[in-house]
């Protein structure tokens, strides 16, 4: 009776093997390329394979089984056999991971112009102690008061242009009030401000001595962004324009940032 319950098992166990159909399809990526070296794994039978070069693939799998493809840089992917699958080609796709890149903290370097220099690395610690007493001082109270400064009238000749009106002086000071009430008021740039006059400046300026020089359009944007920052440009000339103080401004950033950037 035992005999015949093991010879039993064993039946079920084989009509179990060969009955199981072979599963054929290929495994491809977002672009539509074949992957190769895929692991194919049937997890209700333990049963492995591998995609070839072309990202096909065969294995041995029943309805309803679970078939799990495991690839390295790519999301692992678990479909669950149908019967169409077992009569139609089975196209799989795998997703590529996305990789995380260490955090790289950037030095700050150098550019060569002292005010920004400046800002960026602070004062000595004996340049910050000296500026606050200086600063208690200059808000202190005059314990005597001060001479007065200007020459003796027994020392002076005589005055020619007394009770003369200075035409020249009213002149220079009136242009320079015209001047002030007509020039647009300076002031920061936002964004988009600063973006607006960075494409002009490509558009209008004769940039021809960057590209003398090697640079391609990135290096150019890259040189572009450091002279607006260290030049301030934007902020005084996206309202004016003045090509001519402009392109001389950037030969001067320029001079700087060849020697930092080695060009």
């Amino acid at each position: 009776m035992k005999s015949r319950c093991i010879l039993f098992i064993l039946l079920l166990f084989c009509i179990n093997i060969f009955s199981q159909q072979k599963i054929t399809g290929k495994i491809i990526d977002e672009n539509g390329i074949g992957l190769s070296s895929v692991l194919i794994k049937n997890i209700k039978t333990n049963q492995n394979s591998y995609s070839d070069s072309f990202g096909n693939f065969t294995i041995d799998a029943n309805e309803n089984d679970e078939v799990r493809f495991v690839k390295d840089s790519y999301y692992r992917t678990d479909r669950k056999i149908t019967k169409d699958n077992l009569s139609n080609l089975m196209n799989v796709l795998l997703l590529r991971a996305e990789t995380l890149i260490q955090e790289v903290k950037i030095e700050k370097k150098m550019t060569g112009n002292l005010a920004l220099d400046s800002k960026r690395f602070g004062d000595a610690k004996d340049l910050v102690k000296v500026k606050a007493g200086l600063g208690d001082y200059m808000r202190s109270p005059l314990n005597e008061p001060l001479p007065t400064n200007e020459v003796s009238k027994t020392f002076k000749g005589h005055d020619f242009s007394a009770g003369q009106v200075d035409l020249f002086g009213v002149f220079k000071v009136a242009k320079g009030l015209v001047k002030k009430a007509t020039e647009p008021k300076i002031t920061k740039p936002t964004y988009n401000e600063t973006q607006n006059f960075i494409n002009e400046v490509k558009q209008k300026i004769n940039l021809n001595f960057l590209t003398s020089y090697g640079l391609n359009e990135e290096q150019i944007d890259h040189f572009l962004i450091y002279a607006n920052d260290t030049r301030q440009l934007a902020k005084k000339y996206r309202k004016t324009f003045n090509i001519v103080e402009i392109e001389s401004e950037l030969k001067t950033a320029f001079a700087l940032y060849n020697r930092t950037n080695k060009v």
